[in-house]
């Protein structure tokens, strides 16, 4: 998973709503498409990867791609949409084109589905354990 660029707020607040509390009121339509259309864009596993890899500081599309073993034309095609996601920031540096992250909050929601995904596999693990022996049992 991705790392937290800084440590990671429990009272943070994300669409209005507190992450503790479930939501007491209902997102409009367009905001439903919104948070909808973001999910979608870290839906891709190749993009969290592009995120990971720009964790650290801005890289050119050729770092991207060399660090990742990717090819040049998917690499930058993720990016893109990334950029136009606002989850990205690009600049140009002479004939190069420097990316960084635009948007730090994607560490942070990465760090809740981490941590949620992880909290779910120890559950599931404990329910497939053998039930811990009574003591004073004769087996």
């Amino acid at each position: 998973c991705l790392a937290v660029a800084a440590p990671l707020d429990t009272n943070m607040n994300v669409c209005s709503y507190s992450i503790e509390m479930p939501a007491k009121l209902p997102l409009g339509d367009d905001m439903i498409e919104l948070v909808a259309r973001r999910f979608r864009m870290l839906g891709e596993p190749q993009r969290l990867r592009i995120l990971q890899a720009l964790e650290c500081g801005e890289k050119s599309v050729n770092d991207i791609v060399e660090s990742l073993q990717g090819n040049q034309s998917n690499i930058s095609r993720h990016l893109q949409a990334l950029y136009d996601a606002g989850i990205v920031g690009r600049r140009r540096a002479g004939t190069a084109v420097i990316y960084s992250i635009a948007d730090p909050m994607v560490f942070r929601l990465c760090e809740l589905v981490c941590r949620s995904a992880g909290e779910h596999a120890r559950a599931r693990l404990s329910a497939l354990a053998p039930p811990e022996p009574r003591s004073g049992a004769r087996g």
